[in-house]
This record gives C-alpha cells, structure tokens and sequence, in this order.
C-alpha cells in the first residue's frame, strides 16, 4: 500500500513572515480557510481555520516577496507536526503544511475553484 500525505488548499493570506536562509527565502504564512454550512436554525454558518504554511523559494512557488496580506493562494505541500515543550513545561504538537506549490491567484481563477 502506498503512503499519501498531502494536503490542498486555497484561501486567504493572513499573514506573511519572510526571512532569508543562505541565498534562498523561506516565507511563513498564515492561511485562512472558510467551510460553509447551514446550522440548526438554517442559517448559514462560516467555520474559519487557519493554517500555517511554511513555503521555501523554488520553481513551484510563487515569488514570495509578491506575497501578501489578502492575496487568494492555491497551496499543495504534506502536513507537518512538530513536538515542543512549551515556556510552561507542557510538551506541545505544532502542526504546519510545508508547501510543495504555491500560487497567487487573481479573483476570476479564485472563482473557477468555487463552481
């Protein structure tokens, strides 16, 4: 049996953190993503969760330095967990999704993902 670990997404940057390491840019970003249900009363109801996004410069990513707050970006990468021990002595589990590709998209390419 073969080991999947992917994940996709397409959302909206919250945030952006670039930092150089050696002669490559790694960005890390906060993305926002919405699920969109009816609750009891039949509203509608917007679950938000936010991702964070570890991206390093390479051919399938964007040019990060163009990345920013409120772009629309389509990502592909894994999921990533990392264990610490927090400033309490809590032993703790980060979760991130390490980008393999990353997109900025303009609103019509955003909107062809919806229908």
């Amino acid at each position: 049996m073969e080991q999947l670990n992917r994940i996709e997404l397409r959302g909206n940057v919250g945030s952006v953190r670039l930092q150089a390491v050696g002669d490559k840019q790694v960005a890390k970003l906060t993305v926002a993503t919405n699920y969109i249900y009816k609750g009891k009363d039949g509203e509608a109801v917007i679950e938000t969760t936010w991702h964070n996004v570890t991206a390093w410069e390479g051919k399938n990513i964007a040019n990060l330095s163009k990345v920013e707050k409120g772009d629309k970006v389509h990502i592909l990468g894994r999921l990533r967990n990392q264990k610490f021990i927090g400033n309490d002595g809590v032993e703790r589990t980060a979760y991130d999704v390490l980008a393999s590709k990353l997109e900025i998209l303009d609103e019509d390419e955003y909107l062809q993902y919806e229908s």
